[in-house]
């Protein structure tokens, strides 16, 4: 590992507002000071001409000051065990520089403090201090910068595990649902001992988890399409029934609702400016702009790492534009928030009273700093603008039996929300002949957000706490504005875009996505795993599988258009892989093999998957 030393990270003004926090916890400090380090793992040992050329790609002004025997260091990175968004940027640049014995880039800072007495910070006061200078769902402190070498530690991969139902039964089922954190429910567990008795064989844990996040509230809404009972008569309709009411009722105009990732209205007659397909010189067309538009949430995420959760809501609804019908244009967005009460410091009202949270759960002020900050970084950096919002606080003490009930946000509510552009010949996804190249487009597989449909179907504080630390994500806008960028091309194509059909990369990862893609299609597939890029080769295939990692979409893309859509790929340096094919054998199946272990880490018939899930 090579390590730089580099500028010094805080300005004057965040130096003076980070010793008052540090302060709180530890009075007795005097300074405070922080620089950034440059970690770099190579395959090899650089030239002196590669570290030149390195060095000018991170140069970031005069290099700060090594660290003077008074002074104790503590020394945050990326949290241990992941690849954070600035390096993944980092080490595309160095690699487009030439220097591509880089394997990978990290930065962390260290800071710096300085006691009253001058003496070392006690383990107790650097712990205390530990908890103002890190965010400790994103990010480690190290006491030492050789520590640092934790980061590009990778491991064997680890195998599939099995659940032993055929002797355990409904037991079995249970352990794993509290082990992985599945959020199923009693009903849901008996449907699973029942199917996989049927087929005469245990469940991987893969596919455990696969049907937990295909099934979760977050993604199949089963509250809302549950029965629904007022006064002990059954009503006619659903809450989900009653919504879609209106669109029954009224569906002129509306081109497409209830089934695809966004909604889709009749728009008008109107020009557009895109570069020709032919040329790509910049031309102006005209034809029927229809208006897409979608409202969702991501409130899990949010509450237990506002940055990243909030960035990454707006890029989920960003991607779910892009990957409606055939592809799609994003062109501006919304968020809003609603929280429990901010308890501001220094300025606490006298209705607000602290009844306490779970400690994995961000504070409402904390959200209300970091959240908006994520969601508009996101959305700038995408290059789509945020052009309205809302936020408000909300707490509510009650009158019931026995005592008092307060009702609050301490989970919020973030909303994210857009509009966009589709055209009339792609709004409809098409149907997926047998042969079909099923893609990933996009970054890595990594080890983050792990379990977050599910994660984001329980109440607040129900997890484990080492659970919601595997549902942390990470957004990189700068990989999805090059995926937007092959959609794009694709769409502008017309009648011969590539895309079939196409489905962004959220809640449950790819065991999500492939299955919905292909299902959505009416064909099975069969899929390799070790096809799908990953960063990270100790990764099981629970987590290859059912990661999150974001700025992902998965493709359906025509078998003869395949060199077509690689070369746009390659203009635009937008990773992609081709993971297998849709099928079409009867009963259709979902089969992913995995050659490394050379066996089947999920091989399931679709309609148990899918097409009869358990209904509240």
């Amino acid at each position: 590992m090579l390590i730089l030393r580099g500028a010094p990270a805080l300005s004057s003004y965040r130096i003076e507002k980070l010793l008052a926090q540090t302060r709180t916890r530890c009075p007795q400090l005097a300074s405070v000071r922080a620089a950034y380090f440059l970690f770099v793992d190579a395959e090899r040992g650089l030239t002196d001409g590669e570290r030149q050329q390195l060095a000018r790609i991170v140069d970031d002004g005069p290099e700060a000051l090594p660290q003077q025997p008074h002074e104790s260091m503590l020394l945050v990175v990326p949290r241990l065990g992941t690849v954070s968004p600035w390096a993944s940027k980092a080490t595309d640049i160095v690699h487009n520089c030439g220097v591509s014995a880089v394997r990978r880039v990290e930065r962390g800072i260290a800071y710096y403090f300085v006691t009253d007495n001058a003496n070392p910070l006690t383990s107790a006061e650097a712990a205390a201090v530990a908890g103002v200078v890190h965010d400790r769902m994103t990010e480690s402190v190290l006491s030492s910068l050789d520590e640092a070498e934790g980061l590009f530690r990778s491991l064997d991969a680890a195998p599939l595990q099995r659940v032993d139902v055929l002797t355990d039964g409904r037991d079995a089922i249970e352990r794993a649902n509290r082990e992985l954190g599945l959020a199923l429910s009693p009903d849901e567990v008996d449907y699973l001992v029942e199917n996989f008795r049927a087929l005469n064989r245990n469940p991987s844990d893969v596919e455990l988890m696969m049907f937990a996040q295909a099934n979760s509230e977050h993604c199949r809404h089963k509250i809302f399409n549950a029965d629904w009972i007022i006064d002990g008569a059954r009503q006619d309709r659903s809450l989900f029934s009653m919504i879609k009411n209106t669109h029954a009722k009224s569906p002129e105009n509306v081109l497409s609702a209830y089934q695809d990732n966004a909604a889709v209205a009749r728009g008008q007659r109107a020009g557009r400016f895109f570069p020709s397909p032919a040329s790509r010189h910049y031309t102006y067309t005209t034809e029927d702009v229809h208006l897409l538009m979608k409202v969702e949430t991501h409130n899990h995420p949010t509450a237990i790492a506002p940055f990243p959760g909030a960035a990454t809501g707006s890029g989920g609804e960003i991607r779910d534009e892009g990957a409606t019908g055939r592809g799609a244009k994003p062109k501006a967005g919304l968020v809003g928030y609603t929280v429990s009460n901010l308890k501001i410091p220094g300025a606490v009202q006298p209705w607000e009273v602290d009844y306490g949270k779970p400690s994995q759960i961000a504070s409402a002020y904390q959200i209300m700093i970091e959240a908006p900050l994520g969601a508009c970084a996101f959305n700038n950096e995408f290059g789509r603008p945020g052009i309205v919002g809302y936020f408000r606080t909300f707490e509510h003490q009650i009158d019931v039996p026995g005592g008092e009930l307060l009702r609050g946000y301490h989970k919020p509510i973030m909303v994210a929300g857009g509009l966009g552009n589709v055209r009339a010949e792609h709004v409809d996804k098409q149907p997926i002949p047998i042969g079909t190249q099923i893609v990933v487009l996009g970054g890595p597989a990594m080890l983050i957000g792990l379990g977050g449909g599910a994660a984001s179907s329980m109440a607040s504080g129900q997890s484990a706490e080492h659970l919601d630390f595997a549902s942390v994500q990470r957004g990189n806008p700068e990989m999805q504005r090059r995926c937007q960028e092959v959609i794009d091309q694709c769409w502008q194509l017309g009648k011969d875009n590539p895309i079939l059909s196409i489905h962004d990369v959220g809640a449950g990862g790819l065991s999500n996505a492939l299955p919905e893609l292909v299902h959505g299609g009416g064909r099975g597939a069969r899929i390799e795993l070790r096809m799908v890029p990953s960063d990270e080769p100790g990764m099981s295939p629970l987590e290859i599988w059912c990661n999150e990692a974001q700025e992902r979409y998965v493709l359906a893309i025509a078998a003869n258009a395949i060199d077509k859509f690689a070369a746009m790929c390659e203009r635009e340096r937008c990773p992609y892989a081709v993971v297998g094919e849709a099928t079409g054998e009867e009963p259709l199946s979902f089969i992913v093999g995995d050659g490394l272990f050379d066996n089947l880490p999920v091989n399931m018939p679709l309609d148990v998957l899918l097409g009869k899930p358990p209904k509240m």
